[in-house]
């Protein structure tokens, strides 16, 4: 689910609006940072086998490191941790913990039961939201409407970038997840690699037009 955790990192602006989005949208996608880092250091697997799911060609046939259960929860304490040291601002450390928790979360919801508990453990578990197009087009529909809807209500635009780099954000994203639903699969295991190391440059936008934005009275 990728509007579906950029939407969660918008949304905790309400709850944390001391903290820059390049937190806030980065701690819900962090394991999706890890993915290609692990994939590299060949740590995990990943097959493109289109026609697995409706909305995927992706078969993640092991990712134990980045995305089980129980290093969601370690990557989770270890982001808000370094958080909370850096700044001392508890509710931000909260935001992000819950952010990275909720990664595994949604990806619960979305995939086949693929998700690993453990990286000791062969249980896996997932709903396959992503077997029906419709209802994964609905839900992401929804999540990133209400995450925008929460930021807006949360800063208002100080210039011209804050506005137009907002929107433009928000365009870019929504284009990109369309044309990964009904574009063709990647052409390989490390053309998908290099591309998913672009996922860096989300956090990196998202903190630079927060801060030409200002919060609401």
């Amino acid at each position: 689910m990728f509007l579906g955790h950029v939407a969660v990192g918008l949304a905790a602006k309400k709850v944390a609006p001391k903290t820059s989005l390049l937190w806030l949208v980065g701690a819900p996608g962090l394991l999706d940072l890890l993915w290609p880092v692990f994939l590299a250091l060949g740590l995990e697997e990943v097959r493109i086998a289109p026609g697995i799911t409706a909305a995927t060609p992706l078969d993640f046939v092991s990712y134990p490191w980045s995305h089980s259960l129980v290093m969601t929860l370690v990557w989770s304490s270890l982001a808000a941790a370094a958080y909370l040291a850096a700044t001392g601002y508890a509710a931000g450390a909260l935001a992000i913990a819950l952010g990275v928790t909720s990664h595994w979360v949604l990806d619960w919801v979305s995939h086949r039961p693929d998700m690993p508990l453990a990286p000791w453990s062969d249980a896996k578990a997932g709903l396959g939201l992503w077997n029906s197009v419709p209802a994964t087009l609905v839900a992401e529909a929804l999540l990133f409407g209400l995450g925008l809807w929460l930021y807006v209500r949360t800063t208002k635009p100080s210039d011209a970038t804050g506005r137009w780099a907002f929107a433009a954000f928000a365009a870019f994203l929504c284009a990109v997840y369309l044309g990964n639903l009904f574009g063709p699969p990647p052409p390989s295991v490390p053309a998908l690699t290099g591309v998913t190391f672009t996922l860096f440059l989300v956090p990196l936008w998202a903190g630079w037009f927060d801060r030409h934005r200002a919060l609401r009275a």
